[in-house]
């Protein structure tokens, strides 16, 4: 299991803050927010992703059938606080086979949804939103409307934005995605104290990077 931060957006290594730069940095995209080494499915790391989120912590509930959380992640340092969250599941697919899906929740400009979607920027990208949504997830009551952002051809992508931040679902494989434009779903924020869940747990997500360029 990878024990340092990585680039959010390509995953590759970062040099380390030093005498001077209280920053970490890629040497592609330079200063960012480091994605810090997943953590296992497990109420333990629930606990200790709620305890430093300053970002919600998105959980689908309840699960559609079949499916498991299997990680978490978050992005964020002790001089930035913590500014990303990736919650992973994975379930039944609509066709053969597992489906795996990570909801992240960041602020503006960190780059994990982008990261983990293939993208080149940061951000979904300006106009992404442009005509009426793909699909839409209730938050609070509230249907919260997510548009399909173009990313690679193995995976579905979704963003919107909630409570302020980017919210992103990213879907392997790409047909997995009609799990967020059909099957209605309701996100809650696990930060939440009265979100106390019996979340069932499965195998740690291949898709959350354990290692450097993963």
């Amino acid at each position: 299991m990878r024990a340092t931060p990585i680039c959010p957006r390509c995953h590759g290594s970062l040099r380390p803050p030093s005498a001077w730069s209280s920053a970490w940095r890629c040497p592609t995209h330079g200063d960012v927010t480091p994605l810090q080494p997943p953590r296992q499915p497990s109420r333990a790391a629930l606990e200790a992703v709620r305890r430093i989120a300053g970002v919600p912590v998105w959980v689908p509930w309840p699960l559609p059938s079949g499916w498991l959380v299997t990680g978490f992640a978050e992005a964020g340092d002790e001089r930035t606080g913590t500014r990303a969250s990736v919650t992973a599941l994975c379930g039944p697919s609509v066709t053969h086979g597992p489906a795996d899906l990570l909801v992240v929740a960041e602020e503006p400009g960190v780059g994990v949804g982008a990261g983990f979607a293939g993208l080149d920027g940061p951000d979904p990208g300006q106009g992404f939103d442009e005509g009426p949504p793909h699909a839409k997830i209730d938050i609070f009551g509230h249907p919260t409307p997510l548009w399909c952002v173009p990313a690679a051809s193995d995976r579905a992508v979704y963003a919107g934005e909630a409570l302020g931040n980017w919210l992103w679902t990213i879907a392997w494989p790409a047909e997995a995605g009609c799990l967020i434009a059909l099957a209605e779903l309701t996100l809650r924020d696990l930060r939440e104290n009265d979100q106390d869940l019996d979340l069932p747990y499965g195998a740690f997500s291949p898709r959350l990077p354990d290692d450097e360029g993963a």
